[in-house]
């Protein structure tokens, strides 16, 4: 380019803007100062446009572009515009999102005349490509900015430090402008692939899998849609999701994969990566637990080598198949931006390498009793617990909800497997490894279930029968490998055909043992012992609510009156007999009918299951009672029946019934996704039927 005709053009541009901006300044420019010139004086009220040039001089003065300058071609530290159109590099309150990025390798001079020269800089494309490559265009935007500034009231000249260039190894990077996009944020800030989810992990307990989302999945709803506001005619309650998602990662970003591949593709390869970063959160929570209560010298030494062993079980094993199952799908990630599928390495660490988890939640029963006993009889366990428990690693959270960790992850992977089989193309050879890595993982659940029931169940007759005396009455061998307790509890017998022994009105404390196939009621004798009164089979007792106009008082001391009148048609002697029960609470006389009924209940319902209103699980509930549902966060229950805020439901992805407390759920007001939920339930018990 000519720097003739075409430079004195520019200076009269330049010029009829100052005076047009500026118009009660009759002082005028400064001389102009090349590149290689210094001005002599600079004086904090020059003009902003004496770098440039003034009309008045004889000597055709040259002109500095920012395209093709000497200092442009190095690296862009010395190009020259006027001051009042730079741009700095630290702007604090600057709503523009572009600004320009100081790279300069030279830093600037303390020299106070050279000061007034502003300098700048230009970004280059890669902070570890040595700065040879220039972004044009963030450089023109950042002029473009300038230039809209142009009818601002000039700022006088300041000291250089408002220039100061960033270093390289970007160590101090600029102010966040309140003007940038999370999304650009996000890219800048993970930088190496694969691990942004390993950065700062999140503890299992805290994240809710978008896989486990009970809207349907066969509807519109888009996986990856952000979850709706509170108050929200919504069906799922919003968690923290597991971490960043496939498509936030810079490197898919970058590649420009998403815009070729599929939105079916997309959420699928969604499904695949929230696995993994799920994953990694729950082998995090394992090594809190592992880590910090169970090699605590400090916890050992408050309780003997067999409660601890109850306490934490093979839970170091627990730990080692997580972590090995994590690096598998790791390195699957890593060879893969596009990943062509994790099912094949689910079904075979399921197969062959998750039997620990049997062992472990086969123990639930010893280690729940024993985590109670403790706490209840134990007072330096309690406070060196507490004490484990306030360490910011842990979160705040309670040890229990480490313990059940195990249990909860071994029932959400059918559900994330699920997803990613409903993500797949039904015509291709990863659906079917989808759809047996689903059988694999859903026969090992089964194998954990029912070990924890039978361990459960043989531990709990082999302690009754010790604890029963059948005295009089005709004894008969308990313990049976088709028996178990459904219910036990406290009840007060208020009549009785013995009219000597139990009078209206004054009630008297008995104990009922209720079984899948006899009812035992009994009188407690000592804290271990209970004295058999009565019994019956349970196709011999009938069980009905009443409600009276007058009924009898309460027992002293105690509120309630709630009557239930229980017939054994054939009790122990063969003989007919009708007792009167009162229980103290609305919700304990359902249960009790609910449990003595549970033949009829049991009984298959013609009420569709799309009709019955569903809950959502917003908070784990352990059972603390045989007829009570354990259930996990996100888990699904059909409602069968409330009563005084509590609910008796079938909990979706396994059939299991049982009492829960409301407060522990929120209802799904979708009738679309509750239908959903139902399909997707009912295909889940065909497949997984293993």
């Amino acid at each position: 380019m000519s720097r003739g005709s075409s430079g004195t053009s520019v200076d009269d541009k330049t010029l009829l803007l100052e005076y047009r901006c500026h118009p009660a300044r009759p002082e005028p420019p400064s001389p102009t100062c090349g590149p290689g010139k210094r001005s002599p004086t600079t004086a904090p009220s020059a003009s902003p446009l004496s770098p440039l040039a003034s009309p008045t001089s004889a000597e055709p003065r040259r002109i500095v572009l920012s395209t093709d300058s000497p200092a442009a071609l190095k690296v862009g530290t010395q190009q020259l515009i006027p001051r009042s159109l730079a741009v700095s590099s630290k702007p604090k309150n600057s709503p523009s999102r572009h600004q320009s990025c100081g790279a300069s390798r030279e830093p600037l001079s303390p020299d106070p005349e050279r000061a007034a020269v502003p300098v700048l800089a230009l970004e280059a494309e890669d902070e570890d490509d040595g700065g040879g490559f220039l972004k044009r265009n963030l450089r023109n935007m950042s002029y473009r900015a300038a230039m809209k500034g142009l009818g601002a009231e000039p700022e006088p000249a300041k000291a250089a430090p408002s220039l100061k260039p960033l270093p390289e190894d970007g160590s101090a990077p600029p102010d966040r402008s309140p003007g940038r996009s999370k999304r650009t944020l996000g890219r800048k800030r993970v930088q190496k692939r694969g691990g942004s989810f390993k950065d700062q992990p999140r503890l299992y307990q805290e994240i809710r899998e978008r896989g486990l989302n009970s809207v349907s999945h066969e509807s519109d709803e888009d996986l990856l849609e952000e979850p709706s506001p509170p108050g929200a005619a919504i069906v799922v309650q919003s968690y923290r999701p597991a971490q960043v998602t496939w498509s936030q990662l810079p490197e898919v970003l970058d590649s420009g994969i998403l815009q070729r591949i599929s939105p079916e593709e997309r959420k699928r390869q969604e499904a695949m990566f929230e696995i993994i970063t799920s994953e990694y959160s729950y082998m995090h929570s394992l090594s809190i637990l592992v880590g910090h209560f169970m090699r605590s010298e400090e916890l050992k030494e408050t309780m003997t080598q067999t409660e601890h062993h109850h306490l934490f079980s093979n839970i170091g094993d627990i730990l080692t198949v997580s972590t090995s199952f994590f690096e598998d799908l790791e390195k699957r990630h890593q060879e893969h931006l596009l990943i062509p599928d994790i099912s094949d390495i689910v079904e075979e660490h399921a197969s062959k390498h998750f039997n620990p988890y049997i062992s472990y939640c086969s123990n639930e029963v010893y280690q729940h009793r024993t985590l109670e006993k403790l706490l209840t009889t134990n007072p330096l366990f309690k406070d060196t617990l507490k004490q484990i428990e306030r360490k910011p690693e842990c979160g705040g959270l309670p040890m229990i909800s480490f313990l059940i960790l195990p249990m909860q992850r071994v029932t959400r992977l059918p559900l994330l497997l699920d997803t990613v089989q409903q993500k797949t193309n039904a015509r291709t050879a990863a659906y079917g490894a989808a759809t047996r890595a689903v059988k694999a993982i859903s026969k090992l659940v089964k194998s954990c279930n029912e070990g924890a029931r039978a361990m459960e169940r043989t531990e709990q007759m082999f302690t009754l029968q010790k604890q029963l005396e059948f005295g009089k009455k005709k004894p008969f061998p308990l313990i049976s490998a088709s028996r178990w307790l459904r219910k036990r509890g406290e009840l007060h017998l208020l009549l009785s055909e013995e009219a000597g022994l139990f009078r209206r009105g004054a009630g008297r404390l008995c104990h009922l043992f209720l079984f899948n196939d006899v009812l035992i009621i009994t009188k407690k004798k000592s804290e271990e012992s209970y004295t058999v009164m009565n019994y019956a089979t349970l196709d011999q007792v009938t069980v009905e609510k009443v409600e009276s106009s007058d009924p009898p008082s309460p027992p002293p001391g105690k509120a309630g009156g709630h009557l239930l009148r229980v017939v054994l048609e054939k009790d122990s002697e063969g003989r007919r007999e009708e007792v009167l029960l009162s229980a103290e609470t609305l919700s304990d006389r359902a249960r009790w009918i609910s449990a003595l009924m549970h033949r009829e209940k049991e009984k298959p319902d013609t009420t569709p299951k799309g009709d019955l209103s569903q809950v959502e699980i917003t908070r784990a509930y352990l059972a603390k009672e045989a007829d009570e549902l354990s259930l996990q966060q996100a888990d699904v229950v059909l409602v069968l029946g409330e009563e005084d805020g509590w609910c008796w439901g079938e909990r979706l992805r396994d059939g299991e019934r049982g009492w829960f407390p409301q407060a522990c759920a929120r209802p799904i007001t979708s009738r679309v996704a509750a239908e959903g939920n139902v399909r997707r339930m009912e295909r889940l018990r065909i497949e997984t039927d293993v």
